[in-house]
């Protein structure tokens, strides 16, 4: 079976570790062990009774969902089938600028989407130590000069792999240079609001702008895939045209309606994630050879001593547990891997076996 390129492929893990998939206590997908929300299974089952309906083709109870979450006008979002259909759309229209700009390390559906409409890329490499992202003047890929007034940024915040999350204002600037920016927040959710540093609020101002958001990690629902772009009207309206019918499913739809108004949920999880997370980073740090990396996110990047992809075959093998090699990031290689961030109990069991299985390497 092939490598996986994404976390969360439990058939492969399995089949290496030689049991159930449900055996596999896996920290590669950066999902929240929190949810799925109550609020939200349970308007999954209130409409069952509406499968046999094909979905409202404009959305208009989620948007409008969603319009009054973000405090903006309904026609400004444009709910997907998970934020992966809207990056499609995106990188068609980045595709047609003369470059697009990635942050890298970048996670590898940009390069999926810019390579399927042939888009130039050039590449802006990241810091992993310091607090801002550097660029490195010998590369190839990147000029010191301003980037051409025709060209694109796409980048995340907070930043995957690293879990970085990077002012507003340090990212305001570049709207200026670019002729669009696309900014992934799938993660923004789990920083709490006195800490967040989303562009959805000045979205109004920059009709180069587009900020994409994921609903399944934070609400722990990857299954039912379910995103939305924010943008300008017109921009939205073009994708619109370029795309299937009824992306999104009745089910899903109502999930995304339950959850958005569940704030007990919501405070629930900024509440749990920086204990959660702090306890799994100081763990980490405690273990010889491995160097975890601080970030705003669900999860964490860690530096190791040892090749991550022979880590993660013995953890699985050894120990039923699933982490996330960085083989698809060519900046990171063999030598760095990411764990989301579980419960306590579950996070105590990685770092036990982490510890046993690198003790066993000195």
């Amino acid at each position: 079976m092939r490598q996986p390129a994404h976390g969360g492929n439990l058939a492969w893990a399995a089949a290496l570790a030689g049991c159930p998939p449900e055996a596999i206590l896996d920290f590669s997908a950066s999902i929240s062990p929190l949810g799925p929300p109550n609020s939200a299974i349970a308007a999954i089952q209130l409409q069952i009774g509406n499968l046999r309906h094909y979905p409202d083709p404009d959305y208009s109870e989620l948007r409008l969902a969603l319009s009054h979450f973000h405090q903006l006008p309904s026609e400004w979002i444009l709910p997907g089938n998970g934020s992966a259909e809207l990056l499609t759309l995106a990188g068609r229209e980045l595709a047609e600028l003369s470059a697009t700009t990635l942050i890298t390390p970048a996670f590898g559906d940009y390069y999926r989407t810019l390579a399927a409409y042939n888009a130039k890329v050039l590449e802006f490499p990241l810091s992993l130590h310091s607090g801002e992202w550097g660029v490195s003047k010998n590369s190839p890929s990147y000029s010191s000069s301003p980037p051409p007034e025709s060209s694109g940024l796409l980048l995340n915040n907070p930043h995957n792999p690293t879990g970085r999350l990077f002012s507003r204002e340090a990212i305001l600037p570049y709207l200026q240079q670019y002729a669009l920016v696309v900014v992934d927040e799938a993660f923004m959710d789990f920083v709490p609001p006195d800490g967040e540093q989303s562009l959805i609020e000045v979205v109004e101002e920059y009709p180069n702008l587009v900020v994409l958001r994921s609903l399944t990690k934070f609400y722990s629902l990857p299954g039912l895939r379910l995103g939305y772009a924010i943008a300008h009207p017109d921009r939205l309206a073009k994708w619109q045209l370029w795309r299937d019918p009824w992306p999104v499913n009745t089910l899903a739809a109502a999930a995304a309606v339950a959850a958005l108004q569940d704030q007990q949920f919501q405070e629930h999880t900024w509440k749990w994630l920086p204990p959660a997370r702090n306890q799994l980073f100081q763990g980490l740090a405690a273990i010889p050879g491995l160097q975890p990396l601080e970030g705003a996110a669900n999860f964490l990047l860690v530096e190791s001593q040892q090749s991550s992809s022979q880590l993660q075959r013995q953890l699985l093998q050894h120990h039923q547990i699933l982490i996330r090699d960085c083989l698809s990031f060519p900046e990171l290689g063999d030598r760095f891997f990411r764990v989301a961030v579980l419960s306590e109990s579950d996070n105590q069991r990685l770092l036990t076996a982490l510890y046993s299985v690198l003790s066993a390497e000195c």
